[in-house]
């Protein structure tokens, strides 16, 4: 039986998410597995009057590429792959796979050189969103593969997830509608603010943003979705901070990290485990060691830590900081092939400060405003 749930998502990514007009020209790139909501998201988009394309990939053709790919292919870019980025008006990315590890064995040289070669790609779209030219959002279907990741059965895994999309309510966009309210008056202050200091376990980092906005990301860009995030000067990150929350990038776990920043740039990095997977992320450009986003998880309906970074940066009570690439709507400037997202979780105890004044304590904001 069809999960009306599917239908409702797929309305609020076409219409709240993305906002498609007619004669837009729209991608929509996922897998095999989430075809439910490829479909539902093809037919309502199409309904919008947009232009729709698709891709849909095989995870198993990565494990040749990087298998076999000698240097030449691995920096080698299509050219139709730099015309679409610049040709489409808005793009729909889908999570959502057979084996949420199929990435774990591939050479991790190989895919440094491959990140390093596209990055030019992930820079221009950031560019065109940036200049409000290119729309986009990156959403999970859910799985059985990531449900194991999660520690949930299949069932309360999707229940999970379609309560942090609110798609479990009769209306999810008044509720994104209203958290949107709320935290743009928190980004407002923020906004206003230069000075920025973080204290926890094992944590005193401090930076500055030279009041670059901060911006509120509820459902356009992510579903789920629920933070205000800002770009820090690229210069400004002095002291100390400990993600102890397990993450992954490209399918390796790397958990418990410990950075030292010294004018802006990691000096020192330890990870309890997947040490020289945090080494290979750091050398993959000189943008790699320096922070690109700051931001603040306020999705209160996300409590759990899933090994997804989704709905991980999410979780309300949480902060996350991302090395590489700067989110440019925010007047950020560092460009990088990575873009990292960490969290370090301030629910037992953790502070944060504005210009001096304590705005944020024990995974909640304070009555500053």
């Amino acid at each position: 039986m069809a999960d009306p749930r599917v239908e409702k998502l797929a309305k609020v990514l076409v219409h709240y998410s993305l906002g498609l007009k007619k004669g837009e020209r729209f991608m929509i790139f996922g897998k095999p597995l989430a075809k439910p909501l490829i479909e539902a998201v093809y037919s309502e988009a199409v309904r919008a009057g947009a232009h729709v394309g698709h891709r849909v990939y095989i995870d198993e053709l990565g494990d040749y590429f990087y298998r076999y790919a000698d240097d030449e292919q691995m920096k080698f870019v299509w050219e139709t792959e730099k015309q679409l980025i610049e040709e489409m008006d808005a793009a729909l990315y889908i999570e959502g796979t057979y084996n949420t590890r199929a990435a774990a064995g591939y050479d991790p040289a190989k895919m440094a050189a491959t990140a390093k070669a596209r990055a030019t790609l992930f820079n221009r779209r950031q560019e065109r969103a940036a200049a409000g030219e290119f729309k986009w959002t990156i959403t999970l279907f859910p799985t059985p593969a990531s449900a194991q990741e999660a520690d949930m059965s299949t069932r309360d895994f999707e229940n999970f997830v379609y309560a942090a999309y609110f798609c479990d309510v009769e209306d999810p966009v008044a509720e994104w509608s209203k958290m949107d309210a709320e935290l743009s008056t928190r980004a407002s202050w923020l906004s206003e603010r230069d000075e920025f200091r973080l204290v926890a376990e094992d944590t005193d980092l401090t930076f500055r943003t030279d009041k670059r906005p901060w911006k509120t990301d509820t459902g356009r860009h992510n579903i789920p979705d629920g933070e205000i995030c800002t770009a820090p000067v690229e210069d400004s990150a002095e002291g100390f901070i400990r993600f102890k929350y397990p993450i992954l990038y490209n399918a390796r776990e790397v958990e418990d990290i410990s950075l030292r920043f010294e004018n802006g740039v990691v000096v020192e990095a330890r990870a309890r485990r997947g040490q020289n997977t945090l080494d290979e992320v750091l050398s993959v450009d000189e943008g790699a060691r320096r922070l690109g986003e700051a931001a603040i998880g306020c999705n209160y309906s996300i409590e759990k830590h899933i090994k997804n970074i989704l709905f991980d940066e999410k979780i309300g009570g949480t902060v996350h900081f991302a090395l590489g690439l700067s989110i440019f709507e925010a007047g950020g400037t560092n460009t990088s092939g990575v873009h990292w997202d960490m969290i370090c979780d301030l629910r037992p105890g953790g502070e944060y400060y504005a210009d001096g004044e304590l705005f944020y304590k024990d995974g909640g904001f304070l009555d500053v405003l």
